[in-house]
């Protein structure tokens, strides 16, 4: 089946992209189009027709996302390309399409732009791929890799199947939360727990669907449930804004979508 990003979408559904520009405008998608969220609360299609399970925003505000298809049972074939939606609003391709699975192209990426990432045949694998280097091998041992996010000094965390791992710059590696979740709100036990982000003072923060919940791992290790979906909704992904209000992407167990916008006051707003 070959190789490809574990934090890609064929690995986790429903998707885990969300993210917020400068201006305040939010990305997000629904595996159907990516969609735009105004300051102001004015939801509009940004990019049509797209199955992306990930997004990337970059420091020009340039934004990243891929669309990946299934030809059918007669072919069994996949394919994919990376598109790029630049701040002045033009549309254009980074991968042109290809047969297969995303193995050349992170939505994962510090502040140096270095890619991180695992394989499906190496989950239990980090690797980091920095601007004109090879990738090479970040840190080994653990269960199963699953999303990924890094700090702005590339330190990595990840969901290793119902648990966080903190993996410094030198390729140490600390377990810093376990069991996140003991429930099932999905069957699939990769739905359990999902995407992962951080906020400016690098607490950790992870959407369990398993419990229905945003769950937060301070720096001292706590761990605390910060907000919780209402069924049939559950979270996916989020991101935190500078002044500390919460984002949560939602989707239902029939694939609708929605964003959950918690103020830092608690006033929450659905969009």
């Amino acid at each position: 089946m070959g190789t490809f990003f574990v934090a890609h979408g064929l690995l986790a559904h429903p998707g885990v992209g969300i993210v917020r520009t400068k201006g305040g405008v939010v990305y997000f998608t629904d595996l159907s189009h990516v969609w735009s969220l105004s300051p102001r609360g004015e939801k509009t299609i940004a990019v049509r027709n797209v199955h992306t399970h990930e997004l990337y925003l970059d420091e020009n505000g340039d934004l990243f996302g891929e669309h990946l298809w299934y030809e059918g049972d007669a072919t069994k074939k996949w394919g994919y390309r990376v598109w790029r939606l630049g701040a002045d609003g033009t549309l254009s391709d980074v991968v042109t399409a290809r047969e297969g699975f995303r193995t050349d192209f992170s939505f994962v990426r510090d502040a140096s732009g270095t890619h991180y990432f695992s394989e499906v045949e190496k989950r239990d694998t980090l690797f980091r791929k920095s601007p004109g280097r090879p990738a090479e091998v970040m840190a080994r041992g653990f269960t199963d890799i699953r999303w990924i996010t890094a700090a702005p000094n590339g330190t990595v965390y990840l969901v290793d199947r119902r648990d966080v791992v903190k993996v410094t710059p030198d390729g140490r590696r600390r377990r810093i939360a376990a069991d996140l979740s003991k429930k099932r709100w999905f069957r699939d036990e990769r739905h359990l727990v999902m995407g992962i982000w951080l906020d400016a003072e690098e607490n950790v923060y992870v959407a369990v669907p398993g419990d229905g919940a945003v769950k937060r791992i301070s720096k001292d290790g706590r761990v605390a449930t910060v907000v919780t979906s209402r069924f049939p909704w559950a979270p996916s992904g989020g991101l935190v804004t500078p002044s500390g209000d919460l984002y949560v992407l939602e989707y239902s167990k029939t694939n609708a979508v929605r964003v959950r916008r918690v103020a830092k006051d608690a006033v929450e707003t659905i969009y």
